[in-house]
């Protein structure tokens, strides 16, 4: 048995297919974590829906902020859905739409397995959250994703405004817990996230830090994975694994075994990109 966390898809297919192989995953005896962004940019998001999908029993899957987007999308009206890029557009149109978007929806925003030692989520935890607080506050909006009344939360969580505080309620509430979990990069020591700030380590403006390197953060009892932030690649240091090495910009796709005590990662190449686009990896 084997327990295996994979960086972001966004709609890589074959890589995935590759790497799935090289892994030699059985899904009779071992487990899957996914880090979010199941969907989007690679062309073959159905494709990798279907395929994660079909891994339901022995894959866990948490989302990410283009898996949100997805789902606020296929709430609008057919209109709306036909204005977005084609990759989405084949999922929002296929024959078994309601069931993958369905499947996705249940997802939740964190995963934690104490037993494993681990938790995982797409992008990052607000400095001030310790793993307990983070499992609540992702209960408060999975319950809402889940429910009837689903679209207010959809229709709502887009914006960089307002910043976490215990003190939010409502839809400002619920998009502050969003934007942490699946939107999280650099911040500021009381958490304000800098939304405009994509790239390496070093290239932030002064007075921002990278979400785990925060002065004063929470100390956390388990280890983190998570990915999101493709600059940052490959990244292990301060109980976070950051595994999202830019498949879908050109760079590679990456696994990282979890139920070892040794540093055990497996990599294969990421999309190819076309004539044309240039990597952000």
């Amino acid at each position: 048995m084997a327990v295996w966390a994979i960086g972001d898809l966004q709609g890589c297919y074959a890589p995935t297919q590759r790497l799935l192989e090289k892994l030699r995953f059985d899904p009779a005896v071992d487990q899957l974590w996914f880090c979010g962004d199941l969907v989007n940019r690679g062309g073959e998001s159905l494709e990798t829906l279907r395929l994660v999908h079909s891994l339901r029993e022995s894959a866990r899957v948490v989302l990410g902020n283009h898996d949100l987007s997805l789902l606020a999308i296929a709430e609008r009206d057919e209109a709306q859905q036909r204005r977005v890029n084609p990759d989405l557009q084949r999922v929002l149109f296929a024959p078994d739409r309601d069931e993958l978007l369905g499947w996705l929806r249940g997802c939740p925003l964190l995963h934690v397995d104490r037993a494993l030692g681990w938790m995982m989520v797409h992008a990052g935890l607000a400095p001030k959250w310790t793993t307990q607080m983070a499992e609540a506050h992702a209960a408060e909006v999975e319950q809402r994703l889940r429910g009837g009344n689903r679209h207010k939360l959809l229709r709502n969580m887009y914006g960089d405004k307002p910043a976490w505080s215990p003190g939010l309620r409502g839809v400002d509430r619920d998009r502050a817990i969003i934007n942490v979990f699946t939107r999280m990069r650099y911040c500021t020591p009381r958490g304000r996230i800098a939304f405009e700030e994509k790239g390496a380590p070093g290239t932030q403006v002064a007075g921002l830090y990278p979400w785990y390197e925060v002065p004063g953060r929470a100390e956390r009892d388990l280890k983190l994975v998570c990915g999101h932030w493709s600059t940052l690649g490959l990244f292990i240091g301060h109980g976070v694994h950051a595994i999202d090495t830019g498949a879908v910009w050109g760079g590679k796709l990456t696994a990282l075994q979890l139920d070892t005590d040794e540093l055990r990662i497996v990599q294969v190449p990421g999309r190819q990109l076309a004539e044309g686009e240039r990597s952000r990896g």
